[in-house]
């Protein structure tokens, strides 16, 4: 079942007409101004003052450069004559007048760059507090997504968008109110100031000139910008490669394709390859046109002003002046242009994990939901109907009780549903047709917290968090002591093995664990499900990567920790479910069977045939083993029973 995004009609507005910056910021302004922090919105507000402080000290720097140059030309013409007697020394005030207006001018930049500076660090917690918030909901929005939507993503890819997005909320909050906003008010400024200073042509030549270049920057951007998103999509597709390979390294030693994965990989880089050259080629173009539109106006102004001068209109210092203003200019102007470039950018990134956010929770808690109370622990399955997808249904009508405190084993081949039980009671997916039940309560009318807190899980494939064992295990309780973390470890048969490496507990197990043989992870695990000390537990063939030897210790210690607990066993090996109170045997979606072992085997079903075979496999691997034989043919009907389960695509 696909549920419909929320959202997606403000998402087509987003995507109309092409710039979405503003619908952008106005999805980000409440990050901007948080209405639960006013410390911050002191900071904006004295943000924007040393705006307005930094952009006129920026208009009035270059004057310091006209009072200095008209300075020297009065001292070189020697139009300041001695002064006779006590009268005042105008040569000695001429010649004092280009230093001081040099230290003005490097006074005024000083101010310049400090008021900027300033700005910079105050808005500093500002545009952190947006990106930290943003970055948080994305994160929290992923973990109450469904299962079936990360099992149909690609890990690699969704970690690509959310790093862009994140980055994205940053370029745009800075770009957005530390530069556009200045660099708007730096422009009037500058067109006023010439319009005063000279006349209407000069403010005229200004606008033109700002406008072709910001047009061009404007149309040339929107022609770089499909070669920008190809960029993306192959660095994504290139990445998400790179990450499934890593991922997958021991796959890849066992199969010898280390060539193959290298060219997969090469293919997604000659894309990027491609799209990247496209990209720079464009820049290139655009950072041409635009030094000729911006080299065009400023030749036309200061040709103006050579004239002016030859008239005698202005003076040499007013040359100086309008170049200076101009170089200036030239500086916000043309990071106009990367700025423009980067929101574009920005804001398609964000447009993706935008999507990522307008994706509904396929299983939410209902209104009003309530905390799961179990007293006993007794779990009911009444007329069940599930099916990942609707052409193939995985349970089919199944009903079936675990008494408080009982062990109910489930067995049976491969695809006939008996790992989806645990999913459905987790509720990982919600049911077409039946009710669940803890206790008598239906598990959509609790939270869903809850119902996770009651339930602990043994997987048959046990990832490790990048992290210490000590770390791993106390996963299961974050308020465990260290002597409890201890304990569980021991009560799972880890202990000691744990304490003979060289960190002890603070041994780090490696990506998903990988640093632990099969058997150690699992040995993890169980300590984990132990310290967490669950009402109800499900273990999904917990033994499965053990030794024959550990095996018998393991399965003493689980069945100390499900005694008095309510169990569910997802059983492979029928050894490990003998003294079960129960034994589902399911085949395509229905229990066929059911019963304790004796009476199962008295009847001579489907289980009793799978146990004779079982049987006779372990004699025969028993007495292979006696002869020295590595290798033992597995019987092809044994094999259906041994793997556990639907694919792992089948929620795709």
């Amino acid at each position: 079942m696909v549920r419909r995004r929320r959202g997606e009609s403000g998402q087509q507005e987003m995507s109309a007409g092409g710039f979405a910056f503003f619908a952008t910021m106005r999805r980000l302004q409440s990050f901007m101004w948080p209405g639960d922090r006013p410390d911050l919105k002191r900071r904006i507000a004295v943000a924007i003052v040393l705006l307005v402080l930094t952009k006129l000290v920026t208009v009035l720097v270059p004057y310091g450069f006209k009072w200095a140059t008209d300075a020297l030309t009065i001292v070189a013409k020697g139009d300041a004559a001695p002064a006779a007697g006590g009268e005042l020394d105008w040569r000695a005030v001429a010649l004092g007048a280009p230093i001081l207006m040099v230290l003005a001018y490097g006074f005024g930049r000083i101010l310049m760059v400090a008021f900027a500076q300033a700005r910079d660090g105050i808005t500093a917690p500002v545009v952190m507090h947006a990106v930290r918030r943003l970055s948080l909901m994305v994160f929290r929005h992923m973990h109450r997504l469904s299962l079936r939507f990360h099992l149909g993503r690609r890990t690699g890819a969704v970690s690509r968008t959310v790093d862009r997005g994140r980055l994205a909320i940053e370029t745009l909050t800075r770009t957005a109110l530390l530069t556009v906003v200045p660099t708007i008010l730096e422009f009037a400024l500058v067109i006023g100031v010439l319009g005063w200073q000279f006349d209407w042509r000069y403010s005229a030549v200004v606008a033109v000139m700002v406008g072709l270049y910001l047009t061009f920057t404007y149309l040339a951007t929107e022609r770089r910008i499909a070669h920008r998103r190809a960029l993306n999509e192959n660095d994504t597709e290139a990445s998400s490669k790179a990450i499934d390979s890593l991922l997958n390294y021991e796959t890849v030693k066992y199969f010898g394709n280390e060539a193959r994965e290298a060219d997969r990989y090469d293919r997604s880089m000659a894309g990027y390859e491609k799209a990247a050259i496209r990209t720079y080629t464009s820049l290139a173009w655009l950072n041409f046109g635009q030094a000729v539109i911006f080299t065009a106006g400023l030749t036309a102004c200061m040709a103006m002003v050579v004239e002016d001068v030859r008239a005698g209109r202005n003076t040499v210092g007013d040359f100086v002046l309008i170049n200076a203003m101009m170089i200036q200019l030239y500086v916000p102007l043309n990071f106009m242009g990367f700025v423009y470039r980067e929101i574009k950018q920005a804001v398609a990134d964000l447009e993706a994990m935008f999507r990522l956010l307008a994706e509904d929770p396929e299983i939410e808690d209902r209104p009003g939901a309530k905390a799961l109370e179990v007293s006993g622990g007794a779990i009911r399955f009444e007329n069940v109907s599930f099916a990942y997808d609707p052409d193939r249904p995985i349970l089919k009508n199944v009903s079936f009780e675990v008494p408080a405190g009982k062990t109910v084993a489930i067995v049976g081949p491969s695809g006939a549903g008996k790992s989806t039980v645990s999913r459905l009671l987790y509720r990982f997916y919600d049911i077409q047709s039946g009710r669940i039940t803890i206790d008598g309560q239906d598990i959509r009318g609790v939270t869903q917290d809850s119902l996770r807190e009651a339930i602990g899980m043994v997987p048959q494939d046990t990832v490790l968090f990048n992290d210490t064992v000590r770390y791993n295990i106390r996963y299961g309780r974050w308020d465990a002591t260290d002597q409890e973390v201890e304990e569980a470890a021991r009560l799972a048969q880890i202990d000691g093995f744990i304490r003979q490496m060289p960190k002890g507990y603070e041994t780090e197990v490696g990506e998903r664990g990988l640093k632990l043989s099969g058997g150690e992870k699992q040995r993890v695990a169980i300590a984990r499900t132990i310290l967490k000390g669950p009402p109800l537990l499900i273990l999904d063939e917990a033994t499965s990567a053990l030794d024959s030897a550990t095996e018998k210790e393991i399965q003493d210690a689980l069945d100390r920790v499900s005694r008095g607990r309510t169990t569910i066993v997802i059983a492979h090996r029928l050894s490990t479910i003998v003294a079960a109170d129960d034994i589902l045997v399911v085949e395509a979606g229905r229990i066929i069977e059911h019963g304790t072992h004796g009476e199962l085997l008295a009847r001579g079903g489907l289980y009793a045939s799978l146990w004779n075979r079982q049987r006779e496999a372990d004699e025969a691997r028993e007495t292979l083993a006696r002869m020295g034989e590595d290798d033992l043919l597995r019987d092809p009907e044994l094999e259906r029973f041994e793997d556990d389960e639907e694919p792992r695509d089948a929620a795709q």
